[in-house]
């Protein structure tokens, strides 16, 4: 306390925690922020934010602006059934088509076995301010709307006249508020108006004198094919409120048309939206829902209502810089410098070691997009950084404990019939969405994937006993907020793939070797484990030379030409289902020795069943083939690299361990070739990086730097938007956390046993620099830096456990303990010099 005041302490930083000798400390020089020149005029114009369930887009419009806003459990439809008792004697027939050779008749049959599309995400509806037409006069050169990454703020301000306008917006997480302050530089210089507004049906009026309430609901069946309102059952109902707060020094608040709250004359304004929905779990039907959004959002609005703007501001920065302070990264392609005592001096007219390379990244008047363009010529390191911050930043507004997990679009979306219906996609989609989350040191962030996979393990065993007569459970490609676990609607190349829910148990597995967490695995991990593992022993049948085989098989979304010429996609054991149940079957074998399950009955027909699954195999151009025979390839351009699986993320081949595979993935991802969308894109970074093969790496880096204009982006392969969303095209936000993953790939690499420092380091690029915070396996925090594009420094810690970790680098390898609340510093030659206490 100070004065009898409470005053907020900041806790120290995991980034800060190791102190390294090559790098002067000055971070502030270089902010991480991504700038815009004029308000938005496409809705990738606009900036994201988000508290883990609500999100917003800040348009930053002066005479007019809108916040468009979302809740990520508005989505239409209800609890459904995921069974058809008719798919056993249809998979019988495919089977026995796959069996005969006669790939294009299995394709044609497997239509039998599809089911219902998904259902769709919604949108909540928008904030709409409109201000006095002496707005429409502004200065243009004083525009300005940033998002500063460090604060998780958006600001937008500009001048009329002599007077400066400024708004700022956050999402709190501790609060659960999307907050606004607008405030003008003179007194009494402040007047607009109000509304809320959605394209839901939905109902709004004033409630008391400063507040707006919405009242609404989702269709209780997706939008297409159109049901007529009879057929339609009740969907999930919301509530959203908005309250305003005005300078006490004057103004006035008038409603207007009882929808409306015009302000007139204040100095400073403060709103803030609350919203609530009736969704109460994947299994319980809205229309059955005890929950009430309404009293659930004035009680939510009642109990912050006594925090002052900077009470919020403040208790919103404390939770979101605990996670986002966790790591920083410093790049550069200088390295002329020397290191004296821990600090930099620089040579005459040499470049800062942290050289921005761009002559405005360090005034907020040149945008970001601008920025984006240049890359191709000047790549700037500075701009890596930053797209690697901004997909932590982005996990972190879009996916929180209680949340739910991450969709197609994170939380944002602006459409009722978003594409690809805003859901979850398990063939490379919603995995790559949690990627960042453990080498970026975000773990918490993932634990909506794990709730969301419990979900899916309870409709996923109904599916797997109706529709394959098997144990266990399954999911397909595609599924919903309502744990949708039956194939999708349409074609077998997308709909038709039981590998889903095998590769999120992968993400089981991995939280478990970067946390250490034994409860984790025995309470959540291994049950889930168990459950998948027996359905894909019951799904896996003896083949020819006594093989364990998937049939039906697909490679996801993609086709090959049958022996008869004609295009086909329906075969057995490709090289993805393959390579996910080998990753699966290693991992709970891993996991019954660590939890003394070795003797369990299901080990054992486990570890049966390994020897017989079908090896990758390498075909007659050198490549990884993608399917179990050398089928004829029609689009070798393809934007999925499944037969990869194995490289990345998965640990089937490896460079220390299969050096065959690994020259046949190279040359997989040659014949591949770079372009694609932007999920494709930084997947193929991550294989370069797992190859250690640092120039492709960083061309795929560097491909994704590609500005797309909204109003032509089906000309683009890939990319990002001027607000550093990526590109499918259109708008996916699975490539922003596959960047984040890719690059910290390039950094570190580890197994349990093992840490690889460096190891896709593109020195040419990045010649000097320094991360520090991010995570490896065995619960390891890793901080490096580098000169000259040689190791200088390594920082290693642990918080909770002891590690024995063997460090490679260089063709070096020592042994190293960490033990639990030492942090321990080694040179280049992998010496320690130097240990201290956490």
């Amino acid at each position: 306390m100070e004065d009898g005041d409470w005053v907020l302490v900041r806790r120290v930083a995991e980034k800060d925690l190791w102190n390294p000798t090559v790098v002067d400390g000055d971070e502030s020089s270089k902010p991480l922020k991504v700038t815009f020149g004029g308000p938005a005029k496409h809705w990738t114009d606009a900036i994201p934010i988000g508290n883990g369930r609500l999100g917003a887009m800040v348009w930053g419009g002066v005479a007019s602006e809108s916040l468009n806003l979302n809740e990520d459990t508005l989505w239409t439809g209800i609890p459904g059934n995921y069974t058809d008792p008719k798919a056993p004697e249809a998979l019988s027939v495919v089977r026995k088509l796959v069996d005969s050779g006669k790939y294009v008749e299995a394709t044609e049959e497997s239509v039998k076995l599809t089911g219902n599309s998904s259902d769709v995400y919604q949108l909540l509806g928008d904030i709409k301010l409109e201000f006095d037409d002496s707005h429409l006069k502004y200065a243009e050169k004083t525009y300005r709307r940033v998002l500063d990454l460090d604060t998780a703020t958006v600001k937008v301000s500009y001048s009329v006249g002599d007077v400066e306008f400024t708004r700022e917006h956050f999402a709190s997480n501790p609060d659960q508020v999307i907050v606004t302050k607008i405030s003008g530089s003179k007194p009494g210089s402040l007047s607009f108006t109000v509304t809320l507004d959605s394209k839901l049906h939905h109902h709004s009026q004033v409630n008391g004198i400063n507040q707006i309430l919405m009242q609404g609901s989702c269709p209780g069946h997706r939008i297409r094919p159109k049901f007529t309102e009879n057929d339609n059952p009740m969907g999930i109902q919301f509530s959203t409120v908005l309250d305003l707060q005005i300078s006490d020094s004057g103004g006035t608040i008038h409603v207007l048309d009882d929808k409306k709250l015009k302000v007139e004359g204040c100095d400073w304004a403060v709103l803030l939206l609350v919203a609530s929905t009736s969704f109460d779990g994947p299994f319980t039907k809205p229309s059955n829902s005890k929950k009430d959004p309404t009293s659930e959002s004035l009680s939510t609005l009642k109990s912050i209502k006594k925090l002052s703007y900077s009470d919020l501001y403040a208790r919103h920065l404390d939770d979101y810089q605990n996670l986002f302070h966790r790591v920083s990264l410093q790049l550069s392609k200088s390295s002329k410098c020397m290191y004296r005592d821990g600090h930099v001096e620089r040579e005459h007219n040499a470049s800062p070691l942290f050289d921005t390379h761009l002559k405005g990244s360090e005034d907020d008047t040149v945008s970001t997009a601008e920025r984006v363009k240049s890359f191709k010529t000047d790549e700037d390191p500075a701009l890596v950084e930053l797209l690697f911050q901004f997909g932590r930043y982005l996990l972190i507004s879009c996916s929180r404990p209680g949340t739910q997990a991450a969709n197609l679009q994170g939380i944002w979306n602006k459409d009722i019939e978003p594409p690809w219906d805003g859901a979850p996609h398990l063939n490379i989609n919603l995995q790559m969405n949690y990627w960042p989350s453990l080498p970026c040191n975000l773990q918490e962030c993932q634990e909506p994937l794990f709730d969301y996979t419990s979900s899916l393990s309870v409709n996923g065993t109904k599916t797997a006993k109706v529709n394959y007569e098997a144990s266990g459970w399954v999911v397909h490609q595609v599924t919903d907020i309502w744990a949708k676990t039956s194939p999708d609607r349409g074609q077998a190349v997308w709909a038709l793939w039981p590998m889903g829910g095998a590769w999120l148990c992968t993400h089981l597995w991995e939280h478990y070797t970067y946390t250490m967490d034994k409860d984790f695995l025995k309470n959540k991990a291994y049950p889930l484990l168990e459950g998948c593992a027996s359905f894909l022993l019951d799904w896996l049948i003896e083949g020819p030379g006594g093989y364990l085989e998937t049939n039906p098989s697909t490679s996801p979304e993609h086709t090959f030409t049958a022996p008869d010429g004609k295009s086909a996609s329906v075969s057995y054991s490709s090289t993805m289902d393959m390579s996910i149940i080998k990753e699966v079957f290693s991992e709970i074998v891993s996991a019954a020795e660590v939890l003394g399950k070795n003797e369990d009955a299901l080990i054992e027909r486990v570890r049966k069943a390994q020897p017989r699954l079908l090896p990758t195999k390498i075909a007659r151009d050198g490549s990884i083939m993608e399917w179990a025979l050398n089928f004829e390839d029609p689009d070798v351009h393809h934007r999925h690299i499944s037969q990869l699986f194995g490289l990345y993320p998965g640990h089937t081949i490896s460079v220390e361990k299969t050096l065959d595979l690994c020259k046949a993935a190279d040359n997989t991802l040659h014949k591949r070739g770079e372009d694609g969308p932007g999920w494709s894109t930084t997947w193929k970074t991550a294989c370069w990086a797992r190859l250690h093969n640092s120039e492709h790496a960083y061309r795929m880096v560097k491909h994704l730097f590609d500005l797309v204009d909204p109003v032509h982006e089906g000309n683009f392969e890939g990319g990002l938007y001027s607000n550093l969303f990526t590109a499918h095209p259109p708008f996916q936000i699975d490539a922003n956390f596959g960047f984040s993953a890719a690059v910290a790939e390039m950094l570190v690499q580890s197994t349990i046993k093992d840490l690889y420092l460096l190891p896709a380091l593109p020195r040419d690029k990045w010649a000097s620099g320094c991360v520090k915070g991010l995570k490896a396996r065995g619960g390891v925090s890793v901080n490096i830096c580098w000169k000259e594009g040689e190791l200088h420094e390594v920082g290693l810690w642990s918080k909770e456990q002891n590690s024995h970790k063997r460090l490679h680098y260089g063709g070096t390898t020592v042994m190293a303990n960490i033990y639990n609340g030492k942090v321990y510093t080694f040179n280049n030659k992998l010496k320690c010099i130097r240990t201290c206490s956490v």
